[in-house]
């Protein structure tokens, strides 16, 4: 979590692997793209620069956060997928609508890393404005693209 105190594009470089042979699979939600995009970029980014080739990277697009869970299953699936990476933003609006989808969200994402038993990362913003969002999507607060990618690259050292 972003805070004053913690920025989302610093880490440790405890457990950092070499991910020079390992795949990524990254599903990417297109609801709030400007959001999402910088997201993808940032992970992209910082696999690219801990060693990740560019062949090994690949990308699936779902409608909205809510699909991410499926999106990931079937990336999942692909026994040659080291690591998914998941990306989405959901921005708090005047309903629960908002509520339900970032709960049914979190659960599902969990629930596929379980299932293949294999890194499946929560990068979802759950901002209460756009302007959050955008201080979390490589701005004052950094990325949550890139911890998101650190996230995948730390599990695969476990």
């Amino acid at each position: 979590m972003a805070t004053s105190l913690k920025n989302l594009s610093q880490h440790s470089d405890t457990n950092i692997t070499d991910i020079s042979n390992k795949t990524f699979g990254i599903v990417v939600s297109e609801w709030n793209e400007e959001i999402t995009e910088s997201l993808y970029e940032g992970a992209v980014e910082t696999l690219r620069s801990h060693g990740a080739k560019k062949e090994n990277i690949f990308r699936k697009n779902v409608p909205g956060s809510f699909e991410l869970s499926l999106g990931a299953q079937w990336v999942a699936e692909v026994k040659e997928i080291d690591a998914v990476i998941c990306l989405g933003c959901v921005i708090q609006g005047e309903t629960k609508h908002f509520d339900f989808i970032c709960d049914a969200v979190a659960h599902g994402i969990t629930n596929v890393g379980l299932k293949y038993n294999k890194p499946v990362i929560f990068g979802v913003l759950t901002p209460d404005n756009q302007q959050q969002a955008l201080d979390r999507a490589g701005g004052k607060h950094g990325n949550k693209g890139d911890e998101a990618a650190i996230t995948a690259i730390k599990m695969l050292g476990f």
